[in-house]
């Protein structure tokens, strides 16, 4: 198994490069998903890669999508390389552990955002108006603080580069159809509620996430990755203190590192340091072991 920063398979078009993930198109019907150990923050992609990232979202979507298969079937296919088509086999040092093949659904357009905590973008909002996402919250609440009820704030899906933009659930509906962007609500906070349960249960606290959903023949899946130190906050549960920012499991330690550097947050981005990429691994990879009780197949 190796670092992977960057794929080329040349017997499959490359239909995406995004920040992290490597989309081939298998047929008209099938995607080849790799996750690379490419590292973006503040949307920008860093030059260095922090090793076997990919292998952890990977491993821990696939984790997830197993828990939560009962409340939404989901876009898999094959996760083993040996149950890819044969051209990709030779490819497997690349892609053990870190790839997917997928049904090719067709994604909606929204971003579908759980908060179970006030922190992040929606604490600034909250200490602003009093609100997060056109979402009334009670007064006199601090930054880290357990919702009553989980929040869900979509946003829009920005191109590489840009930055997704908070909208309403009105907004939500309005590109969505009322009926769909209903489903999408009530699936997005079903599978929150039932993750962060789990997760507290192995000691990490879930403050938010956000999802990705598609159409496959009509019917509303579960695509992308799933509850990953990307696509969410994890907080330990020792030590939790609401009135305070918290340590982390996820890419916080590394935005943390580039806000007290000398940059703008445009590219290029800051060389990261041996320790910066050491103690984010740390990170990514400890999220994997308490969550899933196994190690990391690296």
């Amino acid at each position: 198994m190796q670092v992977v920063t960057k794929t080329e398979i040349t017997e499959y078009p490359l239909l995406s490069r995004g920040k992290v993930r490597d989309i081939y198109a298998i047929d008209d019907q099938t995607l080849l998903l790799v996750t690379t150990d490419r590292m973006s923050a503040f949307d920008v992609i860093m030059n260095e890669p922090i090793p076997y990232k990919g292998v952890v979202l990977n491993q821990i979507t696939l984790f997830w999508m197993e828990k939560f298969k009962d409340i939404l079937p989901n876009h898999l296919i094959a996760s083993e390389v040996k149950d890819f088509p044969t051209p990709l086999h030779k490819y497997a040092p690349q892609l053990e552990g870190r790839s997917v093949l997928v049904h090719r659904a067709k994604p909606l357009p929204v971003e579908c955002i759980v908060r179970g905590h006030i922190t992040g973008s929606g604490w600034k909002d909250y200490k602003t108006t009093g609100t997060v996402c056109g979402h009334a919250l009670p007064t006199g609440l601090v930054e880290s603080q357990k919702l009553e009820n989980p929040l869900f704030t979509p946003s829009t899906k920005a191109e590489l580069g840009e930055h997704d933009e908070n909208i309403t659930v009105e907004q939500a509906a309005a590109l969505l159809g009322q009926e769909l962007a209903r489903k999408v609500e009530a699936v997005s906070i079903e599978i929150f509620s039932r993750g962060r349960e789990y997760a507290e249960g192995c000691g990490i606290i879930i403050a938010d996430t956000k999802f990705e959903f598609g159409l496959l023949n009509g019917n509303l899946i579960l695509i992308d990755e799933v509850l990953t130190p990307d696509s969410s906050r994890f907080w330990p549960m020792q030590g939790y203190t609401p009135g305070k920012g918290q340590p982390s499991f996820d890419k916080q330690y590394l935005r943390d590192w580039l806000s007290a550097q000398p940059w703008d947050k445009t590219p290029p981005p800051p060389t990261l340091p041996e320790d910066v990429i050491a103690q984010t691994r740390k990170k990514y990879e400890e999220a994997y072991s308490i969550l899933t009780g196994r190690a990391l197949p690296c």
